[in-house]
């Protein structure tokens, strides 16, 4: 697919002022201030690697897939080895741990975090795959229902751990999305679905379906969240052996796609419109602010960048924080990512 990527332009800030004296002669330009810019859209605040290879009662604080940002202000972050964490959202030290199960008291791998208007978690888990509902003490209050298509073979189409990943609330609330991570059988490879769900009471029906397509087959989607006018930020990740991680920013737009809950295989067929997006940035391109690698990438920034929450807005921009997961590797980093993000206006180029 070939993307007519249009990108907001920035404003002139990133020059350097000559400094003049009240005589008039010009006197010794102050330094240059550091480019924090990965792209027009896109720049990078800081990162912190505080979490990386610590513990916190007893529990690892590694493995996050998903951030979300609890009533209070403080921050959620979800292992996808059955443990939500509370964070504290100034100095990133954990403040409580809660562990998760699923009916049978059997673990998760728990990826997909929201929490809703009143307190609720609500997680999924990629190999069944399954949203549950939890009460912050961690006990399940019930699981919405999944369409057969988007189960795991036999009993669908998908395959164990490429899933639900992303999970966001639009609609003020009343929506929920979740994203699979990679295409279902049958359908074309990068073409990975999303699936809704509408509130009525205190239940979840499934809604509309819609198609996106990934920038190569190789990436998945490892994260979306909702903006309040309905369009998405979406994050694409993939990893080669020996080069490394490629993570890419979207904002898409959903609000004229196709409805594809009826459509068997989606083939590229002419008559099914894909979610509309427009690259914001490729990480990549990010500067590295003194970051390291502990293994081969093609920004030493980098590593296996999975969640994703917007945690408020500044002088126009969003303030987006990316976390990524570290599978408890040596070789890997538990590294949070605070990134200021422009999406107004921008142009969403044709899916």
């Amino acid at each position: 697919m070939q993307l007519r990527t249009v990108l907001a332009t920035t404003t002139a800030a990133l020059a350097a002022a000559t400094c003049l004296t009240a005589a008039g002669p010009a006197v010794a330009s102050a330094p240059a201030p550091v480019s924090h810019a990965c792209s027009p859209s896109v720049s990078l605040d800081r990162f912190s690697d505080a979490l990386d290879k610590t513990t916190y009662d007893g529990t690892f604080v590694g493995n996050l897939s998903a951030l979300a940002v609890d009533r209070d202000g403080s921050l959620a972050a979800l292992s996808d080895r059955s443990a939500l964490f509370g964070l504290d959202a100034r100095t990133l030290a954990p403040t409580s741990v809660v562990p998760l199960a699923d009916e049978n008291g059997a673990a998760l791998d728990s990826e997909g975090l929201a929490i809703d208007r009143d307190g609720t978690r609500l997680i999924t888990s990629e190999t069944e795959p399954s949203i549950r509902r939890y009460s912050a003490d961690g006990k399940i209050l019930d699981r919405l229902p999944v369409p057969a298509a988007l189960q795991v073979a036999p009993a669908g189409r998908a395959t164990s751990n490429q899933t639900f990943e992303g999970l966001t609330f639009m609609n003020g609330g009343r929506t929920l999305l979740a994203a699979m991570e990679y295409a279902l059988s049958g359908d074309t490879a990068g073409i990975v679905r999303f699936q809704t769900w509408e509130r009525h009471g205190k239940s979840w029906r499934p809604g509309a379906q819609y198609a996106y397509r990934t920038d190569a087959a190789f990436l998945g989607v490892p994260e979306v969240q909702a903006l309040p006018d309905g369009r998405l930020l979406v994050l694409e990740r993939g990893f080669t052996s020996g080069v490394g991680n490629t993570v890419r920013l979207y904002l898409a737009d959903p609000r004229h796609a196709t409805d594809t809950g009826g459509t068997e295989n989606l083939t590229g067929q002419s008559d099914v419109r894909l979610i509309r997006k427009t690259l914001l940035t490729d990480v990549a391109s990010c500067p590295t602010l003194g970051a390291t690698a502990k293994q081969p990438q093609p920004n030493p920034l980098l590593d296996n960048i999975e969640g994703m929450v917007v945690t408020g807005r500044d002088k126009g921009r969003l303030k987006v924080l990316l976390v990524s997961d570290d599978n408890q590797n040596a070789v890997q980093t538990t590294r949070l990512y605070y990134l200021r993000v422009r999406v107004w206006p921008l142009f969403v180029a044709e899916g």
